[in-house]
């Protein structure tokens, strides 16, 4: 498993911060007003807003909220003015670390990210040195509960997955970013429940990181609780025994 699903197994460790409602809404008005910038305020024609509207209704945004972040990007109403860049670095044991910001003050957000990599174990890098490890694929999740393992792979693959991985108790789903919401459409049409879809980065290759996980994962949460984070990415690899005790801490 990838740096991309294992910390999706041990998000719960950092609940206590995501569960302010606040710093989540934040995140997703801001990925609706630059949707809505880059590809019109219409979800019909829009895939990525559709996908960034999916994402707030979700976490039961209010349908003024999503509204406002629409007309904010199509500049209907003025408000600041974001940009999307992407930071680099490596953490322990050279794992990389690839993170998409959106901020509306560069030299500000920059420092924060340089100062949480040198605080906590890691260092800035070039761009382009990190992120070459990185493939873009689009993801998401199905629950099991119900379902025929073989036939529903072959149902996925047929729809236009790309791949498809048990995990637990939830199916995972990749697909190339340009089939995306295609794939999502497919799957929604022949009625499967569909959860946490996004446009994500997956690694090529992992670096093992058991003896310096929670050393690791503390600088990966440092950098998410960051205002501009939009998403933090890395390629570590831990072992099942390492998976059980960070779930456990």
């Amino acid at each position: 498993m990838s740096g991309h699903n294992k910390w999706s197994t041990i998000k719960h460790k950092k609940a206590a911060t995501d569960a302010k409602r606040g710093k989540i809404y934040t995140r997703l008005v801001k990925e609706i007003i630059l949707a809505a910038k880059s590809g019109g305020g219409d979800p019909d024609t829009n895939p990525r807003l559709r996908t960034a509207i999916g994402a707030a209704k979700k976490e039961n945004m209010p349908r003024d909220n999503i509204e406002r972040a629409i007309k904010r990007g199509t500049g209907e109403i003025e408000g600041a003015a974001f940009e999307e860049i992407t930071y680099e670095g490596y953490g322990h044991n050279g794992v990389g670390i690839v993170v998409d910001v959106m901020t509306d003050n560069k030299n500000r957000t920059v420092a924060e990210v340089r100062h949480m990599f040198s605080k906590y174990g890691g260092n800035m890098a070039e761009n382009g040195a990190v992120s070459w490890n990185f493939e873009q694929k689009g993801f998401f999740n199905i629950p099991v509960a119900g379902l025929d393992e073989d036939e529903f792979m072959m149902q996925a693959l047929e729809a236009g997955a790309e791949d498809v991985q048990l995990s637990d108790d939830m199916f995972e789903i990749y697909t190339s970013p340009s089939e995306f919401h295609t794939v999502l459409a497919n799957m929604e049409a022949l009625g499967f429940p569909i959860e946490n879809a996004e446009l994500t980065r997956v690694p090529k290759n992992t670096i093992q990181a058991d003896d310096v996980a929670e050393k690791l994962i503390r600088l990966i949460e440092m950098l998410e609780d960051l205002d501009d984070v939009q998403k933090v990415y890395a390629n570590f690899e831990f072992s099942d025994e390492t998976l059980s005790k960070l779930n456990q801490d």
